[in-house]
């Protein structure tokens, strides 16, 4: 087993969720950072999705982890990481620190889920199973696009949304996401589990109470199970850093604060 490496030290590596890429992260890297001094921000793509869109999305999960901690040694990106992970990337981020520990001091997960924590109809909510079923089979990328947006964000007024809409066409359109790289990125979600045991790293776990896609019992029955801080925003969506990335990025500064993140 890799020996633990000190806490403190090392980039922040950000892991988005399905079909989503670096861009997406919008302002919150600049706000991690502004809040957490001396963050260093590193926005990797999951093969399959922006700069790496023409390669093929794996179907396990592990094969994600093993992208990543490839890209990042080939980039001189070197451990120990701190991972912060949204969605998909959260299940990254739990297989990442359960093979491989020594490589990461902490992990903030985001609005993730995940077997055996986690039904099939609360991971994905069943009333929004027509609108995806009927967008990957036969889905435009406008209309892909303004449903993402409207199951994974709730703040904005309409000019706001209608802006941040129109950037990402804009990145869909200049690093398209196949419709096979999708499948198999939801494939490689719904068949992940959670190791058997809590991966040995800190952990706090990030929820949304008005998360449209996932349930938020996801994230409070994982974070009971494994005895991880939980903290849950009272009304933002499923892509919580784009809601209130001041919001995520102050409690991620008061846990580190509080000595709780290793």
């Amino acid at each position: 087993m890799s020996t633990p490496l000190p806490a403190g030290a090392g980039p922040w590596v950000l892991l988005r969720g399905l079909m989503r890429e670096q861009r997406h992260w919008g302002r919150f890297p600049n706000q991690l950072a502004e809040t957490v001094a001396g963050a260093e921000i590193v926005t990797p793509d999951l093969p399959g999705n922006g700069q790496r869109h023409a390669l093929r999305s794996p179907t396990a999960v592990a094969d994600m982890v093993a992208f990543c901690r490839q890209d990042l040694l080939a980039r001189g990106v070197r451990p120990p990481y701190s991972l912060l992970a949204l969605s998909l990337g959260g299940m990254v981020a739990v297989e990442w620190a359960s093979r491989h520990p020594g490589e990461l001091t902490r992990c903030v997960l985001i609005n993730t889920s995940m077997r055996p924590y986690s039904r099939f109809h609360e991971r994905l909510r069943w009333r929004n199973y027509g609108a995806i079923v009927r967008q990957l089979l036969d889905g435009g990328v406008e209309q892909q696009e303004r449903l993402i947006l409207r199951l994974t964000s709730r703040h904005g007024d309409a000019a706001e949304r209608a802006g941040l809409l129109n950037r990402w066409l804009g990145y869909q359109r200049e690093y398209p996401v196949t419709r096979a790289n999708a499948l198999r990125q939801l494939w490689s979600a719904a068949r992940f589990r959670a190791p058997a045991a809590r991966p040995a790293v800190p952990l706090l776990v990030l929820s949304s109470a008005g998360d449209q896609l996932v349930d938020p019992r996801c994230s409070r029955r994982l974070a009971e199970a494994w005895q991880a801080e939980h903290r849950e925003h009272p009304d933002a969506g499923h892509d919580l850093p784009l809601d209130d990335g001041a919001w995520v990025a102050g409690h991620i500064e008061k846990w580190l604060a509080a000595g709780k993140a290793g």
